[in-house]
């Protein structure tokens, strides 16, 4: 068993939890945060037994971006690269989370923040507490929406909130980020890990691969137009109409009982 020191990782019953676990720093990225949270992402993305991942964070906040304190900037000392703090830790993060071939669901605690929000956002289902909040906190350093925000803000909400949100910094309610379409719902903070733990679970329990290229068609309709999509369609529809799982959703139709999918 790997023991971590800023983040927790349980896997059963086919649900692997990734819990951030910094909590007296609001869970904020270190670079050991980043090396530990890239080791586990992969071991999920590995692990058959594992057929959908839990994001979440321990104490009373999800994630408060980047810990500052890692990357101090003194007067007159030498400036961090952050275009390479992005290239070499934000990006594979992110574009772990989006190529992972299972259902990642970001349970948010309480407040996401920088590049915590937009790591949230950067799951396939985002839940959040009824306390929580996002903000796009970069614009009170002096800095863009980064760790994929300016995309994901900007496709979920329309330019003009995106916008706003950036310019602003203004804390988004959980409430007000779901009616905005931002996330996919907001339960009372009571109900949040049980909510999502039972969503879990009915993933775990669904047709893997068919969710792997679900999530692949969903992202390539961002840049595709119809024809270039409905070509995607076809060739991943072909596919999935040879697997296991399928002729297993049909017969358990014909039969009329639950499906027994396997994930192949």
């Amino acid at each position: 068993m790997t023991t971590y020191d800023c983040i927790r990782y349980e896997a059963a019953d086919g649900v692997a939890t990734l819990t951030l676990n910094r909590p007296d720093r609001l869970n904020s990225f270190t670079v050991a945060m980043h090396v530990e949270v890239r080791e586990a992402l992969a071991r999920a993305r590995d692990d058959d037994a594992v057929r959908a991942l839990v994001l979440t964070g321990a104490g009373r906040g999800f994630c408060a971006g980047q810990d500052l304190g890692d990357r101090a900037v003194k007067p007159g000392g030498e400036r961090p690269d952050l275009g390479h703090s992005i290239e070499t830790f934000y990006r594979p993060l992110v574009t772990a989370l989006r190529d992972m071939p299972k259902p990642v669901i970001c349970a948010v605690n309480g407040v996401a923040a920088g590049a915590g929000a937009n790591i949230a956002l950067a799951c396939d289902v985002v839940v959040a507490a009824r306390s929580a909040t996002f903000i796009q906190a970069f614009c009170k350093l002096g800095l863009i929406p980064d760790s994929g925000g300016t995309f994901f803000l900007t496709r979920s909400l329309g330019a003009p909130r995106a916008m706003g949100l950036a310019l602003f910094g203004d804390k988004l309610p959980a409430e007000q980020a779901a009616q905005w379409g931002l996330i996919w719902k907001c339960v009372d903070d009571a109900e949040l890990m049980p909510t999502v733990q039972a969503m879990a679970a009915q993933l775990a329990q669904g047709p893997t691969l068919g969710y792997a290229r679900t999530k692949q068609a969903i992202q390539a309709a961002e840049r595709h137009a119809l024809d270039a999509q409905f070509e995607l369609e076809r060739e991943l529809q072909r596919e999935l109409g040879y697997t296991h799982d399928y002729l297993e959703g049909v017969t358990a139709f014909s039969e009329k009982r639950p499906p027994r999918f396997t994930g192949r």
